[in-house]
Order: structure tokens, then sequence, then C-alpha cells
């Protein structure tokens, strides 16, 4: 199992089209891959579900994998995160 916290530093949060990219990077892997936000958990390969936590800049959010590939996800989710500079 891999975990991973993250600060959201973008001026617009997890909006459409970095949610977009997130899922479509989590949606590449087999292990059940979550984001959690002020105490909400959701499926991170799930779009409606992302968006519905509304993550605003300055927002601390969780990313967890878990199964066979779940080392490789958290680092594809990363890379995405920094890329997209979200956080």
């Amino acid at each position: 199992m891999e975990k991973r916290d993250f600060h959201i530093t973008a001026p617009t949060g997890i909006h459409a089209r970095p949610a977009t990219l997130l899922v479509q990077a989590a949606s590449r892997f087999n292990s059940d891959i979550s984001l959690e936000c002020n105490g909400k958990s959701v499926n991170l390969k799930s779009i409606m579900g992302v968006m519905s936590l509304g993550v605003a800049q300055g927002s601390d959010v969780t990313i967890t994998a878990d199964g066979e590939d779940a080392v490789e996800a958290m680092k594809t989710i990363t890379d995405t995160m920094k890329k997209e500079g979200l956080a």
C-alpha cells in the first residue's frame, strides 16, 4: 500500500481538466486508488467522485494506492500532480 499527502497550490484547485488527467492516470492501473480531502474519500478513477470533492487551492489531500502496481501508480500520479502544477 502506498500513501502520499499533497498540498494543492494551483490557484484553481483540482478543476475539470486536471481532474480528468488524474483520473486517466489512475485508470491505467489495477490498484484501488483513492483521493481523500476534508474527511471524504473517493475513487480516483471516477471523474464525478473527484469533482464532487471540490478540492480548492490550499487544500491538503491524501492519495492512497493499494494493489500489485501501487508503487508505479503512485509514481505516475505524483508526476501528474507536479507536471500540472497542482501540488
